[in-house]
């Protein structure tokens, strides 16, 4: 089964004209190599799930926010700080990361697990204080 073909609408939004384009991949897996295009390009995006059907995760799921290419220093355009007050606007926590260089890539992954460890490991129907966004 293919994507739904893309979904497009133009039209006047407060008093000014804006243009929607809606790509429906139905969670297929073919489309992943796309999907990293699509993410880096779109401007916005809905997560869409069935209300009829439980086979949805519930929950909240563990984020982080991580800032890449620590190894470009000379070329910073966004402040640490900056990447910081966005993680507390989500509620993450946040660490700079260089793929490049490796530096606190295994931290982001060591720390995801741990904070997903802790989060299935809480009492039921307690909320754990670490869950939603960690920001590395």
């Amino acid at each position: 089964m293919l994507a739904k073909a893309p979904w497009s609408k133009q039209f006047v939004l407060d008093n000014s004209m804006c243009f929607v384009e809606v790509i429906d991949t139905a969670g297929q897996e073919e489309y992943g190599a796309l999907r990293d295009q699509w993410v880096r390009e779109g401007q916005g995006f809905i997560l869409v799930y069935s209300i009829a059907s439980r086979r949805v995760k519930t929950g909240n799921p563990i984020l982080m926010l991580a800032g890449n290419k620590a190894d470009k220093l000379s070329e910073r355009e966004v402040s640490k700080e900056e990447g910081a007050a966005l993680a507390q606007q989500f509620g993450c926590d946040f660490m700079e990361t260089s793929a490049k260089t490796t530096q606190n890539v295994e931290r982001v992954f060591a720390n995801l697990v741990r904070a997903l460890r802790q989060t299935r490991n809480s009492k039921p129907g307690v909320a754990s204080k670490n869950r939603g966004c960690i920001i590395l």
